[in-house]
């Protein structure tokens, strides 16, 4: 009896490691939260600007004619363009915040707010939600999630799965 509950407890024990939950880590891409790295606000103006990131990494907050992507910096300092304006030709702009999918202390994918502006009126926007694997090899856009109701939830199970998925075609 002993050794069916050693047993089974053992089994339950690695059983929750071997489905470990994916956590969540946000990081902010608010200016004030980044330290610029150059800026040229005459015309259509020019943004560059380092962030925090989760686990080592850092993002790299690219602007250029109203329309704004980033990049992914690893803790080797390896660069990976996202170039979400490649996606979408419109007026664009990252949301405040990037949520870090965790496994155990592991980055292992981000969700980052995209809003677009529309192409027959600039009032308008369109808010996608950029699903990207990241890691020390390979970093890129794997998903895109449209609006609607479950969007937020759509988002964390295709990060969850991004690590397994190719990067994402621009045709």
């Amino acid at each position: 009896m002993k050794y069916l509950l050693s047993s089974v407890i053992c089994m339950f024990a690695f059983a929750g490691i071997a489905f470990a939950q994916y956590t969540s880590i946000y990081t902010s891409t608010k200016t004030s939260a980044c330290r610029t790295i150059s800026s040229n606000p005459d015309e259509a103006g020019s943004y560059e600007g380092e962030c925090s990131g989760a686990g080592g990494y850092k993002i790299r907050l690219i602007e250029g004619d109203i329309r704004q992507t980033i990049n992914v910096i690893t803790p080797a300092k390896k660069k990976f363009e996202l170039n979400f304006w490649a996606f979408y030709g419109g007026f664009s702009y990252v949301g405040e915040k990037i949520e870090w999918r965790m496994k155990g202390k592991v980055p292992v994918a981000m969700i980052v707010r995209y809003n677009v502006a529309g192409s027959d009126d600039s009032q308008k926007s369109t808010s996608y939600l950029m699903v990207s694997k990241v890691g020390a090899k390979e970093s890129c856009v794997t998903d895109v999630i449209m609006p609607g109701s479950k969007q937020n939830e759509e988002a964390r199970i295709a990060a969850d799965k991004a690590s397994t998925m190719p990067c994402k075609s621009l045709d």
